[in-house]
């Protein structure tokens, strides 16, 4: 189920509060400056530090492909 745009408009990370990568294939919330992701549940997501998980470097690379080749946009403009 995929987030609505207005929640993902106001979805930041609990822990340094920038913007996340909705990776909706991979059914996840991607915080490239942690290396961490948050999963998205029944179409929830789990917004919990200590239920986060953090990826090694060849993920970070893989995810930000995915990004990239998605022209996916962060949840917010950290600019503003």
């Amino acid at each position: 189920m995929p987030l609505s745009p207005d929640l993902l408009a106001i979805l930041a990370c609990p822990e340094d509060k920038g913007p996340l990568y909705n990776l909706e294939d991979e059914g996840v919330l991607y915080n490239p400056r942690l290396f961490r992701t948050y999963a998205v549940q029944d179409g929830i997501p789990v917004m919990l530090i200590d239920e986060a998980t953090t990826v090694d470097a060849e993920e970070h690379e893989r995810l930000m492909g995915l990004v990239e080749a998605g022209a996916i946009a962060p949840t917010f403009d950290a600019g503003t």
